[in-house]
Formats: C-alpha cells, sequence, structure tokens
C-alpha cells in the first residue's frame, strides 16, 4: 500500500518546536522509523507551509491512503477541506498534541468531517496509529 503523509505550516519544525508539546524528534528522524516499522508499505512524506501546495499534492493521486496534519489550517481551510471530500481513499487526521486541551480555537476541526477519523494527542505516535488502521 503507498501511504502519504502530509503535514502543514510550522510542521517542518518538529524537535525544535515548543518541545515540551510536541517532543523534541524531528519528522525526519520518526519517518525514518516508520519507514522501518512499515516496510511493507510504501511510505511517501511531504510537508508545506503554503495552502495550495498542499492540495496540489492531494491532487497528485499517487496514494492509496493518506495521513493528514493540516496544522493550523484544521481550524481554517474549507479549501483543503474541500480537497479531503474528493478523495476516496481511506484518510485519517492526526494532532500531535490534544487539540481539545488547547486555546478554544484550536479545539475546532474544518477538516476533520472530510476525513475517516482523527487521532489527537498521542504525540508522534499518531502517525504509526493512522498507519495501523489501514487493512
Amino acid at each position: 500500500m503507498k501511504i502519504l503523509i502530509l503535514n502543514g505550516p510550522n510542521l517542518n519544525l518538529l524537535g525544535t518546536r515548543e518541545p515540551e508539546i510536541y517532543g523534541t524528534v524531528s519528522m525526519e528522524e520518526y519517518f525514518e522509523k516508520l519507514k522501518s516499522e512499515f516496510s511493507s508499505h510504501e511510505l511517501k512524506y511531504y510537508q508545506s507551509n503554503i495552502e495550495g501546495e498542499m492540495i496540489n499534492r492531494l491532487q497528485e493521486d499517487d496514494f492509496d491512503a493518506l495521513v493528514i496534519n493540516p496544522g493550523a489550517y484544521t481550524h481554517y481551510s474549507y479549501a483543503i477541506s474541500d480537497c479531503l471530500k474528493n478523495i476516496r481513499k481511506p484518510k485519517i487526521e492526526v494532532h500531535i498534541s490534544n487539540i481539545y486541551k488547547r486555546e478554544e480555537f484550536r479545539q475546532k476541526s474544518v477538516t476533520a468531517a472530510n476525513t475517516d477519523a482523527v487521532l489527537s494527542g498521542f504525540g508522534m505516535d499518531g502517525y504509526r496509529l493512522a498507519i495501523l488502521s489501514f487493512k
């Protein structure tokens, strides 16, 4: 199975960004662990701070399942939400922190309704749990 992991804005700073919330492991380090654990799958990783680039990547349609962490776009990107609505493949939204224990504006996801499930608050392990859910 080809699985795309797509991260949104500021997630390129994982490992150094607010380590008390996001931890000290970079996504690149964690992605290597995921590739090792799920060697029977083809994992692809893409990160962008730009909404349109994320949508363009989603529309490439070269994957069988999607793990997406839209970052701050979670809370207001109807464009990404609309794009997700048109993807007829398994898709899981992941958040490293528990968004329901954060600021009020972070407690609403406009993208979640167009995914199959949401994992929030499991740290980086949320990505792993999402991959495990794909059959």
